[in-house]
């Protein structure tokens, strides 16, 4: 059994919903910042295997769907 915080315990399915597009984003924000890394490298050979674009495109319109979702339940009540 997980010992979850109380705030977390006891939230909303709207704050739940907030906290997954909360961690999308991060990850959406992650890895912009690692295909911004990967354009300015030196050594332009060593591409890599991430699709960085494609992660950063996918986790952002997910936690942008999710956030407009909570916001939604935030304001109904």
């Amino acid at each position: 059994m997980l010992n979850l915080p109380a705030f977390i315990l006891f939230a909303s399915e709207a704050t739940e919903v907030g906290l997954w597009a909360g961690g999308f984003l991060l990850l959406a924000v992650i890895a912009l910042l690692a295909d911004w890394r990967r354009a300015r490298r030196k050594d332009i050979d060593r591409v890599g295997c991430v699709p960085w674009t494609l992660v950063f495109l996918a986790s952002a319109t997910i936690g942008a769907g999710l956030l407009l979702v909570a916001i939604k339940g935030w304001l109904g009540g």
